[in-house]
């Protein structure tokens, strides 16, 4: 396979096509090694327009969801960010690029290690992968720039939004399958957000997080 054909396919077929068009983040997809941080069982899917297989039945985002997501929370050098969701990596590497400091949080040990192997391995220094359940966050280190939440919850909860700056920036994915939808919640003033829905997509669910009541009256 002729890594860098597949990876310019990827952001010029895939990317691009789903409204990524920041130059900045064609750029970082273009030289940061997505194939580093995909499982060698399924290093063939590394570039192609779908979710890569995780251990423990947890999986990567699709490239395309990746690249808006970052896109769209337009990560500053000064800012500190909180990932919930380390997975294996991939997405705190993205952000540390653009960030000062990466927090991330995985609650799956092996998931933890290999994020961690992973980004070592890519000599990123600045995101720091910590053995926690996400679905917290991380209220000592609060409040933080961005937070972004790499898989599917039925709500954000508030615990979440209480720990961003006032202008601090919230992503995640929202819903029940096969009805779900990325935002973006901005923190405007103490309790006030502003809340911008940004695409249909359909993610995995985040260990931790409350499911709503399947029985109504």
């Amino acid at each position: 396979m002729n890594l860098e054909q597949a990876r310019f396919n990827m952001i010029e077929q895939q990317i691009r096509p789903w409204e990524v068009l920041d130059q900045s983040v064609l750029s970082l997809l273009a030289v940061v090694r997505r194939e580093d941080f995909v499982p060698p069982a399924y290093r063939a899917l590394a570039f192609v327009d779908t979710e890569v297989p995780l251990p423990e039945g947890q999986c990567m985002l699709a490239p395309k969801v990746e690249a808006r997501l970052l896109q769209d929370l337009h990560v500053g050098r000064h800012e500190h960010v909180l990932e919930v969701g380390a997975g294996s990596g991939f997405m705190a590497a993205l952000l540390a690029h653009r960030a000062q400091r990466v927090t991330t949080l995985e609650s799956r040990p092996v998931l933890a290690a290999m994020a961690r192997a992973n980004l070592q391995r890519a000599g990123i220094a600045s995101a720091e992968v910590i053995d926690a359940d996400g679905s917290a966050g991380r209220p000592a280190e609060a409040p933080f720039d961005v937070i972004l939440l790499s898989g599917s919850v039925a709500a954000v909860p508030q615990s979440l939004l209480d720990q961003l700056k006032i202008g601090g920036r919230l992503a995640a994915i929202e819903g029940q399958e096969p009805v779900m939808r990325a935002v973006l919640v901005t923190k405007v003033a103490d309790r006030q957000y502003k809340r911008v829905e940004l695409f249909d997509t359909v993610a995995p669910r985040l260990d931790g997080f409350g499911e709503p009541s399947r029985f109504s009256f």
